[in-house]
């Protein structure tokens, strides 16, 4: 039997490969130091979790309409002019099952066979594969250590040909935690202004900002910027809701539309009680979100000092998100057990196994000399995680 020869070419999710792997070794009892998911170990905060037991016992367990309720369109566009200076109606939003679902159905909405997306190396995982799914093709466009992996606009230029359909754009970044400032985004609007591109602009970690001042939505800069750019946001990361699956987009009535066909005939309205839930969590109280943060960037501030101090493994420190790339350039080559460090697979491997330390692979993210570390977990865990990465690498040095 011949399945999918689309799909059979899709690749699976190093990051959820190496976290499973890792949470089965520490189910069966192994001393196992987790660095490696995308979710705050946080709980949701609580006027949220009441706000969703409320709905349960109000009857909101039903179908909703397939691109999310009234009231919480309602509240996202009032987000979005609270927070972003933007103005939206409830008919440029949808709202669907995580951010994820977001940019697959804005991917099935606009393109067509051939059709080109850049985006910028490294990457999360998913998109390439997503563009894949909907009969696209990745270009990727490579960024330098000295300017945070972000793109240039010569390279960026250099990329575009006549089949190019979109850029996409995500700041903060995942896996690098790059913001990109007013300037950076007004030469990407300029750009996709002169090449009629539709821009994707993923912001799902928007509040994970350490500076002093807001993260801008290039959606935010001008009229013909606003007009050809989808917005991406969701509530997973924000409050710590990964497991409520609800995220939302906005912009152009006609691209919502589409992706509004292409939801209503695969997984219809995002789950009731969860939409009931984010009402709260935009509508409501917000403190829990500047604590979380400040906690975000002792951590982060604990890893960077620590991994830049010693002569093996080096960093960037991020501006945002909750992840740092380590460069592991130097251990490459390095043959350890018998075993030869050819790629950040290979070191991660032999990282978890001798150590007990899980981290994600660069080569998910198109950079082999690099390994992801994730500070979504306690600060005990991480001096723990940290300790052992260092003994790793000074013992095979």
């Amino acid at each position: 039997m011949i399945l999918s020869k689309k799909v059979g070419k899709i690749a699976p999710s190093i990051t959820l490969e190496i976290t499973a792997k890792a949470k089965k070794m520490k189910a069966e009892g192994t001393d196992v130091i987790i660095l490696a998911a995308g979710e705050p170990d946080f709980n949701t905060p609580l006027n949220i979790q009441n706000a969703a037991i409320e709905a349960i016992k109000n009857g909101y367990t039903k179908y909703t309409p397939a691109s999310g309720i009234d009231e919480l369109k309602t509240a996202i566009c009032n987000k979005f002019k609270r927070d972003n200076n933007l103005n939206y109606s409830s008919s440029q939003i949808i709202i669907s099952t995580g951010a994820k679902q977001c940019i697959s159905n804005v991917f099935q909405a606009i393109l067509n066979q051939g059709d080109e997306v850049i985006i910028p190396k490294p990457y999360w995982v998913s998109y390439p594969e997503l563009i894949k799914l909907s009969d696209g093709v990745p270009v990727y466009v490579s960024g330098s250590r000295k300017n945070d992996f972000k793109y240039e606009e010569g390279t960026l230029r250099k990329a575009i040909t006549p089949e190019t359909k979109a850029i996409l754009l995500n700041s903060p970044n995942n896996p690098t935690g790059a913001i990109y400032s007013k300037e950076e985004l007004s030469f990407i609007a300029n750009i996709a202004k002169e090449n009629d591109l539709i821009i994707i602009s993923d912001e799902i970690y928007e509040n994970f900002n350490y500076g002093n001042s807001k993260c801008t939505s290039i959606a935010s800069l001008s009229e013909d910027a606003y007009n050809r750019t989808v917005v991406i946001n969701g509530v997973s990361k924000t409050y710590s809701m990964t497991g409520w699956r609800i995220g939302y987009a906005a912009g152009s009535e006609k691209i919502i539309n589409f992706m509004n066909n292409v939801q209503s005939h695969t997984t219809a309205n995002p789950n009731s009680i969860a939409q009931y839930a984010v009402l709260e969590a935009l509508n409501g109280d917000q403190s829990s979100v500047g604590l979380m943060v400040k906690q975000f960037k002792d951590r982060r501030d604990y890893i960077v000092e620590e991994i830049n101090s010693n002569n093996i493994l080096s960093c960037l420190k991020p501006s945002g998100a909750f992840y740092i790339m380590i460069d592991i350039s130097k251990m490459l080559g390095k043959v350890i057990n018998g075993n030869r460090v050819n790629n950040s697979i290979d070191f991660c491997s032999l990282l978890l196994d001798e150590e007990k330390v899980a981290v994600i692979p660069g080569d998910g993210f198109g950079v082999s000399n690099y390994v992801r570390l994730s500070y979504a977990v306690s600060m005990e865990t991480i001096k723990e995680g940290i300790k052992r990465i260092l003994n790793f690498v000074q013992k095979y040095q």
